[in-house]
């Protein structure tokens, strides 16, 4: 699986590698459409290629009606369950035929759209807009934007934590959440239970990177372990202590299970995005998840007594607690868009309208990412949901540091980690200088 997933990053980076040589003529920022109420306009249609999908794209479409109810002349035509896959999006670019708005999960790509112009830059039509992006957090902004360029906007974010099953934990005596990483070790041990014959029948918590949302990603925020340098020209999985800190964690906690006993337990994990995922049915008591959760335990298991907090912190951070991954959905407009003026309408309305941001809020459980979407009193906010817009809020949550190189660096550190929990490595350091000097050469060819 590894390798095919490299294979399908090489091949989109070389896509967008094509798109900064075709297609991608100055097209110069449109004149703005007047708005007001005396405006007159021909009708227009524009297109919307969106990574949601299946029931979850039906139930955001309601977006889409509202933006049409805005601004009555324009149709949006939306092509479900594409902007997941940047290769098609990227390849429609440089054919000459993109969509005229697009929006996308690829956090990690945004420095390849912004450097190669595959995504214009939003900076002029913000100015024209008189767009006051202090609306954002800075969190946001940084995740949006790269070399300068301010390629995308945000379109709802996601929010990561640590869920807990509190009757699992009741049966040990706990009342509450771990708040550090030795805590979540001793309550993985205690909660766990065993089958007769040494296998897991219950996980306390599964240490294991391909494990629903457990990845070295995750660890890298608990822990503060950098991916690169401060100037990002080098990586720093080498240099950073806090990586062999966050990978030796994970390892003392691997042999307590056996790295046999997880293979198999994961082997028969359900489907993490359906009725049979493991935390709805009781067969792991703590896990790391998204605010998402909250809602599909809403629709898949809601009987689950449940409750969400932010991440352990590393022993001796206890003032960090509070912290976790942020990043999600972005909007943008790729070059060759026919109806950009347009296309910075629905993004500009999808990215800041609160009305928009709060209705979705409440579908899809996704956390809004304008200060007025954040205090609208019109937010639906249970307390398992309410952890993650603090998250959100908190000023040391963040996401990565982002390349030109997109998800080579995630995947290459994901790969070193797949080999250190199976036992194939024996020196993490040497291991992790392997890893970086890998990054590096991926850096000195631009991600081509």
């Amino acid at each position: 699986m590894a390798m095919k997933r490299w294979l399908v990053l090489l091949a989109v980076f070389g896509v967008i590698a094509a798109a900064c040589t075709a297609g991608t003529e100055d097209q110069g920022t449109p004149a703005p459409i007047e708005t007001g109420p005396d405006a007159s306009h021909e009708p227009v249609t524009i297109s919307m290629w969106v990574p949601f999908g299946g029931a979850e794209y039906k139930k955001m479409s309601v977006v889409f009606d509202m933006f049409e109810q805005e601004y009555p002349w324009i149709t949006v035509e939306v092509r479900p369950g594409i902007g997941e896959n940047d290769e098609k999006v990227l390849a429609a670019i440089r054919a000459g035929n993109p969509p005229d708005a697009v929006m996308s999960w690829s956090l990690d790509s945004v420095g390849k759209f912004c450097a190669s112009d595959a995504w214009q830059d939003l900076t002029p039509y913000i100015q024209q807009s008189e767009l006051d992006t202090s609306i954002f957090p800075d969190s946001v902004t940084r995740y949006t934007s790269y070399g300068g360029s301010q390629c995308a906007l945000p379109f709802l974010t996601d929010a990561m934590g640590l869920y807990y099953n509190k009757d699992l934990l009741a049966k040990h005596g706990y009342t509450e959440p771990p708040k550090t990483m030795s805590e979540l070790t001793a309550m993985a041990k205690e909660l766990t239970e065993f089958n007769p014959d040494g296998s897991i029948k219950v996980a306390g918590f599964i240490p294991w990177f391909g494990y629903y949302e457990f990845t070295p990603l995750e660890l890298s925020i608990i822990f503060g372990a950098d991916y690169y340098n401060e100037d990002g020209t080098a990586s720093a999985v080498a240099s950073d202590p806090d990586w062999q800190r966050l990978f030796q964690w994970q390892k003392d906690l691997v042999d307590f299970y056996g790295a046999d006993n997880l293979k198999e337990f994961v082997a028969g994990q359900g489907d993490e995005w359906s009725e049979p995922n493991d935390f709805h049915r009781g067969r792991v008591a703590m896990m790391f998840d998204g605010e998402w959760r909250v809602a599909m335990i809403e629709d898949y298991a809601p009987d689950l007594n449940y409750g969400t907090a932010p991440y352990p912190t590393p022993d001796g951070q206890e003032d960090q607690y509070g912290i976790g991954r942020v990043g999600g959905t972005i909007v943008g407009i790729p070059r060759g868009s026919a109806h950009p003026a347009e296309a910075w309408l629905l993004v500009q309305y999808l990215a800041t309208n609160t009305d928009a941001l709060v209705e979705m809020t409440n579908i899809i459980r996704n956390v809004p990412t304008t200060f007025p979407a954040l205090e609208s009193p019109g937010l639906d906010i249970t307390p398992q949901f309410q952890t993650f817009l603090d998250v959100f809020a908190d000023q040391g949550s963040h996401y990565k540091q982002t390349s030109e190189i997109g998800t080579a660096d995630q995947d290459l550190v994901s790969n070193f980690g797949e080999d250190w929990q199976a036992g194939d490595v024996s020196d993490l350091q040497a291991g992790l200088q392997s890893t970086a000097e890998q990054i590096d050469n991926e850096l000195a060819a631009g991600g081509g």
